[in-house]
């Protein structure tokens, strides 16, 4: 993953993500998984795959989803600000950046939605101890498991893929499940043609006790199956061309995954370098917001047409950022870190085209220290889609004391 910052607080919290990383590697052994289940959807789950991306760094949901009908918003950012002509998928008060415009069918189609002034219920400014936030979001209790965890072990002991977290980089605890970097890599360090460590490990524990048989046999059917799905080979459909990104290999193997009837349930991805807090630039290719949304927009798209019409009814995207960017540019033509901030939505079951939540306002009094105030948490965002498509009825078990939302964003199933 791209490093989100260059700011001696993001490195030292890439560090310490690191080593969690690494404690979270070492306990998939340790995991307690039946492995007759490992590779089929679980019979008694219907709900939607839910893919969490994490658009790292502090990602300013206002050069996204853009309040033209704010004269604030021009205001505060007078060389950045994006040009009311140039917006698409205007409702005439929000528009969206061109940079966008691979995402555009999607939109007018009603399978993308965007969400305004959400975020977490305080500000926090620090991108280690937001991340973390986020990823916890149980604030002011004592809870230290990840939500997406919590989620997934609502529907009883879990399978190998049934949780996955896809690409370079491993949300630390919002997600404790398989870390694939890659399918077509996805093998033991060590494992040599003709000297096979997984068929060394299943002799080992073949008569071992299964409270240790069991974990071996999920780890080695997991690079059994692994393997299965990199002789097949893959090919997108529809057409489908993912960018040439970390982002879009990513994206291009969860679609493969979730056609794969893995039993994938959640999986989550990190999308890097969202931290400009200097050149962010107009909005015409070659500056640098631009060309990171237009990376987005393309591999979010090519996902979309690669999973086609009747898988994408099944799936559900969401994007989340540890915090948003200031109202007002600094002077080095970019943002520094704010509060409020903006999710998108993507999925076959997604009443789109449109942009929910409260809008607060940009003027100075309605400003929370000069950034955009949060008017909708983004755990009752998260909780509605939880309870509408994932079959969690019970969301005060993953977002303790929070309601789900009534925003209407998705149909129920």
């Amino acid at each position: 993953m791209t490093p989100v910052c260059g700011c001696e607080e993001n490195q030292q919290a890439a560090v310490s993500r690191r080593r969690l990383l690494a404690a979270g590697a070492a306990g998939l052994a340790g995991a307690s998984l039946d492995t007759s289940l490992a590779f089929a959807a679980a019979p008694g789950y219907s709900g939607d795959v839910l893919v969490l991306l994490s658009l790292r760094g502090g990602f300013d949901g206002l050069s996204a989803v853009v309040p033209a009908g704010d004269a604030g918003y021009y205001t505060a950012r007078p060389s950045i600000g994006v040009p009311q002509p140039q917006l698409i998928g205007g409702d005439g008060f929000f528009g969206l950046n061109p940079a966008l415009s691979p995402l555009l069918p999607l939109w007018t189609g009603g399978q993308l939605a965007a969400i305004q002034a959400v975020g977490q219920p305080a500000p926090n400014r620090s991108h280690f101890s937001a991340m973390e936030d986020l990823e916890r979001a149980a604030p002011g209790t004592s809870i230290r498991t990840g939500w997406l965890n919590r989620m997934v072990g609502l529907h009883g002991e879990p399978e190998v893929f049934q949780a996955v977290a896809m690409g370079t980089a491993m949300p630390a605890r919002v997600i404790g499940g398989l870390s694939v970097t890659s399918i077509d890599r996805t093998v033991l360090t060590g494992e040599q043609p003709g000297r096979s460590i997984a068929a060394t490990m299943n002799r080992l524990y073949e008569s071992a006790p299964a409270a240790l048989k069991r974990p071996a046999g999920q780890l080695t059917g997991a690079l059994e199956y692994a393997a299965e799905l990199r002789a097949a080979g893959y090919q997108p459909a529809n057409g489908a061309v993912y960018p040439t990104t970390e982002l879009g290999a990513a994206l291009r193997d969860v679609a493969r995954l979730i056609k794969s009837r893995a039993g994938l349930r959640a999986v989550t991805v990190d999308s890097g370098d969202w931290d400009m807090h200097e050149n962010l630039g107009a909005a015409v290719a070659g500056r640098r917001m631009f060309d990171q949304l237009k990376a987005l927009a393309t591999g979010l798209a090519a996902f979309a047409a690669d999973l086609g019409e009747d898988t994408l009814r099944r799936v559900t995207l969401i994007t989340v950022s540890e915090f948003g960017r200031r109202v007002a540019q600094n002077g080095s033509g970019g943002l520094d870190h704010g509060y409020g901030n903006a999710m998108f939505v993507l999925g076959g079951n997604v009443k789109g085209g449109k942009v929910y939540g409260r809008w607060p306002g940009l003027a100075d009094a309605q400003l929370r220290d000069g950034d955009l105030a949060v008017t909708t948490d983004y755990r009752a965002v998260i909780g509605e889609i939880l309870r509408a498509r994932c079959g969690v009825s019970a969301t005060a078990s993953v977002f303790p004391g929070v309601d789900p939302a009534t925003l209407g964003i998705v149909t129920a199933r």
